[in-house]
């Protein structure tokens, strides 16, 4: 056991404590047998902003994405789907999971560089650069002294990584607020490079992107001054281009393709580096032998209505002059791809003329009755090998083209989701319903193909911040988040259709949180979170959300939990001081049961255990698990694990009395996925080294019909979800 200070593993004041008893042989060994577990994604569909796409330029079929905070993909042609590349981030490394910047050697196919950090904030770890030579099979890594800031704005710009033309042993890298970093043995050691012009701040965007064109290297810079691009011609001395664009619309180089048959530079730029936040923009292109520069800009922004700015820019390495650029930012007209077969001086709207098929993720339709053409399109790429294959990243899917008319989500295997909230339904055709950010909740009908019915509408919601099912009458949902049209609805059939409450406190607009409904779906408690982190009162409802009354007895932004079994008890554990309170009129007031409890942690999270009355689990990120079997009047530390970060119950294995219980914690020195059939006396890790997909500790459960199957939230990489093997 790995030891810890005795803060955190002290006695409570106010509350029982005692290990658990001795274990139960026969449902260890079972417990065993069913420790090695398959693990795969809960089909959605994309879901997250695409920052990068990367086609190989001399391997056919060939190519890499790059996300956010969902780790990077590789592309199998043969199987037309993406296989994940980063799923062995472990919970310590999860800042790792954003990519900020990739690479190929055009000279060795099977070399994969990636540039990994995800927050560039003090709290943050410094950023990586992982090597592989086997396609992202396999990685070395070599830690950096800086940060990186993947999920920060300016995360669709670049790339920001680059081999060298000249020389396949060095490697650029551009980083935000550290200026522009050099290796010589392939990405092995860095150190930075002397003589770069341009001076980082400590809040702008620093090297924008890095392109090779010819044997030259060229570098944008997004932090103000005279100059936004700088170039090498030697591998070793850089300056700025002279005679570059100046002017609002050129304040930012967003992005950079180099046609070699023409000898052309094309330059996306923005007044700002997005994906948000963009009025303005333009597109150049310079004659690299000659030094001329030349505007292309497709459209330009009016500066009222139609505001937006340039992001994507890709050429055809078949044809020459032939290139696609893409908006950004713009609301009013949606985005567009322009392309032109002239070498930028006439262009085609490819929105115009496309014909969007989504049905294979209907949830991209949004409630309406045909989908976008996009939003937050940065990342654009055209296939080296087929001009007509062009394929471009949105906030929430990859959507891709073979013949420039007929557009369809090309996105197989790449699950970049946030997911909040987890119910796997005792009863009805779905096994799962999720809560999560961006896409609001959705009703899993199959675990293999994305939700038939799409997001759940009326409302819609941005994301979800509270789903929760009455135990005794599971036909009876709710759901919270963030809506244009209302804020919380609930459904009388398993979730498959829904209702918006009649009415709302004023509250719910700008701090939707947790929602609770009691064990028949009589009773609803609805907390409120702002997002800066805000708490307020709790509200109850009796008539399905037509009247609200407020509870000031319920601690401000606590979660309620509703007694599986009694209708008339709810839970709520205050963590600013270590109290349990408890309502025994279904919700009305509430009172303190147990106090003493681990207060000021992180992470809490209180679970009641399902068909039991007062059976209660407590869940704390770095004092524990404790239960209690009273309903909160007392509470057993449970002595078999010394971190615990979220908990949930499944189907009781053959022989068991009590339910599976899963968990995301740390029994020894690694925090994992466990599962105890014994009550908690023992546990089985179920996931492996290949499996952990960085941060897992929002939420977790098992599904009650089906021993072993559990549900997985991440914070970048969907729904996980598996099974023994």
């Amino acid at each position: 056991m790995l030891e810890f200070p005795l803060s955190r593993r002290s006695v409570l004041a106010g509350a029982a404590v005692a290990a658990v008893g001795a274990s139960l042989p026969a449902v260890q060994a079972r417990a065993a047998e069913n420790s090695r577990y398959r693990w795969r994604n809960v089909v959605i569909g994309g879901t997250g902003f695409i920052t990068g796409v990367l086609f190989h330029p001399s391997v056919r079929g060939l190519a890499y994405a790059r996300t956010d905070i969902g780790g990077a993909y590789r592309w199998d042609d043969r199987k037309e789907r993406w296989t994940p590349l980063l799923d062995h981030i472990g919970w310590d490394d999860w800042n790792l999971l954003g990519v900020e910047a990739m690479a190929v050697d055009p000279a060795h196919p099977d070399r994969l560089y990636l540039a990994v950090g995800t927050y560039s904030q003090p709290w943050a770890g410094n950023g990586a650069v992982l090597r592989s030579e086997d396609r992202g099979a396999s990685w070395e890594r070599t830690d950096l002294a800086v940060k990186l800031g993947a999920n920060e704005d300016g995360r669709g710009t670049g790339e920001r990584l680059l081999v060298d033309p000249r020389d396949s042993d060095t490697l650029w890298l551009g980083t935000r607020h550290d200026g522009l970093l050099k290796s010589t043995d392939r990405g092995a050691t860095w150190a930075p490079v002397t003589g770069f012009p341009a001076a980082p701040s400590a809040t702008g965007q620093g090297v924008t992107l890095l392109v090779a064109a010819g044997r030259a290297v060229y570098a944008g810079w997004g932090d103000g001054g005279s100059a936004h691009l700088f170039r090498s011609l030697d591998g070793g001395t850089w300056e700025a281009v002279p005679a570059q664009p100046s002017g609002a619309a050129a304040r930012v180089p967003i992005r950079a393709a180099y046609d070699r048959h023409t000898r052309e530079l094309y330059v996306t730029y923005a007044d700002a580096p997005g994906p948000n936040g963009q009025s303005d923009g333009s597109v150049h292109k310079l004659h690299t032998r000659s030094g001329r520069w030349t505007e292309v800009t497709p459209a330009v922004p009016d500066g009222s209505a139609d505001t937006f700015g340039y992001g994507g820019v890709a050429v055809d390495a078949r044809r020459p002059g032939t290139v696609v650029v893409s908006t950004n930012n713009r609301w009013a007209a949606v985005d567009t791809l322009y392309r032109s077969t002239d070498g930028g001086r006439s262009w085609r709207s490819l929105k115009d003329s496309a014909v969007l098929d989504v049905s294979e993720t209907p949830y991209l339709k949004w409630g309406e009755d045909q989908p976008k053409f996009g939003w937050w399109i940065q990342a654009l790429a055209v296939d080296p090998y087929d001009s007509e294959h062009i394929v471009y990243g949105t906030g929430a899917t990859l959507y891709g083209t073979r013949d420039l008319t007929h557009w369809a989500p090309q996105i197989r295997g790449l699950e970049e989701t946030a997911v909040r909230q987890l119910i796997s339904p005792p009863v009805g055709a779905a096994h799962l319903i999720s809560g999560c950010g961006d896409i609001g909740v959705l009703y899993h009908d199959r675990l293999t193909a994305s939700p038939s019915r799409g997001m759940a509408t009326d409302p819609v919601f941005g994301s979800a911040t509270g789903l929760a099912q009455a135990a005794r009458r599971p036909a009876y949902v709710v759901r919270a988040g963030f809506g244009d049209h209302g804020n919380g609805a609930y459904s009388a059939d398993g979730g498959r259709t829904w209702a918006p409450f009649a009415a709302q406190p004023a509250l719910a607009k700008d701090a939707p949180g947790p929602i609770a409904t009691n064990a028949d779906g009589t009773a609803l408690l609805w907390s409120f979170v702002h997002w800066d982190g805000t708490k307020h009162p709790a509200h109850r409802s009796t008539d399905n959300g037509t009247t609200w009354s407020e509870v000031p007895s319920f601690p401000k932004g606590a979660t309620p939990v509703a007694d599986p079994a009694d209708p008339a008890v709810f839970y709520a554990y205050d963590t600013d001081t270590g109290t349990l309170l408890a309502s025994t009129d279904s919700g009305r007031t509430f009172t303190a049961r147990a106090t003493g409890l681990p207060s000021g942690d992180s992470q809490f999270k209180l679970v009641a255990a399902p068909g039991r009355s007062g059976d209660l689990w407590l869940s704390t990120k770095w004092n524990g698990l404790y239960r209690s079997t009273d309903g909160g009047a007392g509470f057993t530390k449970v002595a078999s694990c010394w971190a615990s970060y979220t908990l949930g119950f499944g189907k009781a294995a053959d022989g068991a009395a009590y339910p599976a219980i899963y968990q995301v914690g740390s029994t020894e020195a690694i925090t994992a996925v466990y599962r105890s059939d014994d009550e908690a006396r023992s546990w089985v890790r179920i996931n492996d080294d290949a499996h952990q997909w960085g941060w897992i500790g929002e939420t977790v459960t098992g599904d009650p019909r089906v021993y072993g199957r559990v549900y997985l939230a991440t914070n970048g990489r969907g729904i996980q979800y598996g099974e023994p093997v």
